[in-house]
């Protein structure tokens, strides 16, 4: 009996213990099925995300949506229609901007209130370019890169980098979609290249001095109204000169831009024979019109090199 007894118990004491056994084997899968389950949904809640970037003016803007497609959510910090050079943003408009994912921005000084945004992660698209100078006494730096098709590839490659550190897992799609407009921006050159050809004159006079970049990349000689920005006062002395410079060079054309007042190149037109305003933009913003239409930096482009052309005296293909 004592044997009997002394098995019995045995067997009730391996069978608890097995029990107990798998009770805390399943218990253990059960919690790394759910560990699992919450990582796969954090994982597709990232992915799903989308980035939430914020550019601070037009051309900046269009490259980023053309290198982040439907990956991004993207907006502008300076509104339609507003000329960036004077542009400073209010503490409701910074406060927008320090919620999104990224800033991205020209940099070179036209975006003056850049270290008043907080925001973790800034792209600078014109980080390593070699610059002009306005003025090399005082390093005044022309930041109006995004003229030179060449130079805005370049931009376009950094935005991209930068995208792409911020958000590694959609690496590919990046670089595709850059890979795709760098093409399209190639494709502009070589027909800047074709159309500028077969023009009389390389001498032009545009509002603002933004053209260097575009000028030195093509061979043509820029002459301005202003040299001190768009907004700035015109005064009679640089005016008298400019009209000069017109008359000795016999332009025809002076070029006005779409977001500022056009009466002072009108004032230079009167005074030359046959004198006519044409836009060249520096394509610096859009106005309402072009927003609702659809503009984009390479109709903006072609708009410039068909006006340029008329005042350049090339052959029209």
């Amino acid at each position: 009996m004592k044997i009997n007894l002394i098995i019995i118990l045995s067997l009730l004491f391996l069978s608890i213990l097995f029990s107990f056994y798998y009770q805390n084997l399943y218990g253990q899968n059960q919690k790394s099925n759910v560990t699992s389950e919450l990582n796969a949904n954090v994982t597709s809640n990232v992915t799903s995300h989308k980035l939430k970037v914020v550019s601070s003016f037009f051309p900046i803007g269009e490259f980023v949506k053309k290198i982040g497609g439907d990956l991004i959510e993207s907006s502008l910090l300076i509104p339609v229609g507003i000329e960036p050079h004077d542009f400073e943003p209010t503490i409701n408009q910074i406060q927008s901007v320090n919620s999104a994912d990224v800033l991205v921005y020209n940099g070179l000084g036209i975006e003056s209130w850049i270290d008043k945004i907080s925001i973790p992660h800034k792209i600078q698209a014109s980080a390593g370019l070699n610059v002009s100078y306005y003025d090399k006494t005082n390093r005044t730096i022309d930041p109006h890169v995004w003229l030179d098709p060449v130079l805005a590839k370049k931009e376009v490659e950094n935005i991209r980098d930068g995208l792409i550190a911020i958000d590694p897992n959609n690496r590919d799609k990046y670089l595709s979609n850059a890979k795709n407009f760098s093409d399209q921006l190639d494709s502009l050159d070589r027909a800047i290249r074709t159309d500028l050809q077969s023009c009389k004159k390389k001498d032009f006079i545009s509002f603002h001095n933004s053209f260097s970049y575009f000028a030195k990349r093509y061979g043509l000689n820029q002459h301005s109204i202003s040299n001190a920005g768009p907004e700035a006062e015109i005064t009679p002395r640089p005016l008298a000169e400019i009209i000069n410079t017109a008359k000795n060079l016999q332009l025809h054309v002076i070029y006005s831009e779409e977001l500022i007042d056009p009466r002072y190149a009108s004032a230079v037109a009167q005074e030359l024979e046959n004198g006519k305003v044409l836009v060249l933009s520096p394509i610096e913003g859009l106005t309402k019109n072009e927003q609702a239409s659809g503009v984009g930096y390479i109709d903006k482009m072609h708009e410039n090199i068909k006006n340029l052309m008329a005042g350049l005296e090339c052959k029209q293909s």
